[in-house]
């Protein structure tokens, strides 16, 4: 069926990133030749983001941040984030993921309690953006570079050499860390009730969405609701519910046959020229050029896989 839950972005990933018994994972990303972009989403694990070419550029808490070669950013559990092209630059990276669980010996650990738990509870931070060379950079480089080196064999014979690579960036985060204040502290309770409208559009993009019922989701009135979510995602409420709805057209017109008419009304747009025109406007093609692109990319890809398995 055109626009069932099944073909959704969620919000929360709820993906568990390596195992239970070893909750790390490494991903390599590129911009956009595999991916055009990741949307706003958070999740319960800590995130380092490695640039190793080109530029990307990572939203946090509705602050923008540029990577570019060798640099590195922190995300910190239940952050709300996205990644996306710079310009019109590619940007080849890193999604090195670990779930706070992988510190925590015991019940009553007091290592756990006095080093991972205020990154959770927010009463200490650490910077987002770390240029290439500054001190936490430089310090969390070769552990980095041991976790990339491995990365396709992390679970097996090098396990003990990546939880001592990930000891040594909690450590090293401890030390770049401040204290967060009183100030940040409410920011960050503000920000986090705003996660209740965007599980609200999550659910609810298909019928009429209003700036007044997103607030009252959150509690807040509508001139404080926007305030805020124009800081949180860097758009107003009506411009990211726009672009949610066009990301999801997106993903079924690259991933169904669905006409194009039954995915427009299935995402929330019931006008269909109005639909045209503002996907036009995200994407520089009508939603059938998108799709015969996307067809001729996963073409391309096909024949690629099948030359490697020929000549293997």
């Amino acid at each position: 069926m055109p626009g069932s839950r099944t073909d959704e972005t969620h919000l929360h990933e709820t993906k568990i990133h390596g195992t239970k018994t070893a909750p790390y994972s490494v991903y390599h990303g590129n911009i956009p030749e595999w991916i055009v972009s990741f949307p706003l989403h958070w999740h319960e694990e800590f995130e380092l983001i490695y640039c190793a070419k080109g530029r990307i550029q990572v939203t946090v808490w509705g602050q923008g941040y540029t990577l570019c070669e060798h640099d590195l950013l922190v995300v910190l559990p239940h952050a709300v984030h996205a990644i996306e092209q710079w310009g019109k630059e590619s940007g080849d990276y890193y999604n090195i993921m670990f779930h706070p669980s992988i510190f925590r010996w015991s019940e009553a650990d007091p290592g756990y309690e006095s080093l991972v738990l205020p990154f959770l509870t927010g009463e200490r931070t650490i910077d987002c953006l770390h240029p290439a060379d500054t001190g936490f950079n430089a310090a969390a480089a070769p552990c980095i570079r041991s976790i990339l080196e491995h990365r396709r064999e992390i679970y097996g014979s090098h396990a003990l050499l990546m939880r001592a690579n990930l000891f040594l960036l909690l450590h090293y985060m401890n030390q770049y860390g401040t204290e967060a204040g009183e100030e940040s502290g409410a920011q960050l309770l503000s920000y986090s009730r705003l996660k209740n409208a965007l599980y609200y559009v999550q659910h609810h993009y298909d019928s009429e969405i209003t700036v007044g019922s997103a607030a009252g989701q959150c509690g807040f009135s509508e001139s404080h609701f926007m305030k805020l979510f124009r800081e949180l995602t860097g758009m107003s409420f009506n411009a990211y519910l726009v672009n949610y709805r066009l990301e999801l057209a997106a993903k079924q017109l690259a991933e169904t046959n669905h006409k194009v008419i039954d995915i427009a009304e299935s995402c929330g747009f019931h006008n269909p020229s109005y639909f045209a025109r503002v996907f036009g406007k995200k994407y520089k093609m009508t939603p059938l050029a998108y799709r015969r692109s996307a067809e001729e990319v996963r073409g391309r890809q096909d024949s690629m896989g099948e030359r490697r398995r020929i000549f293997r």
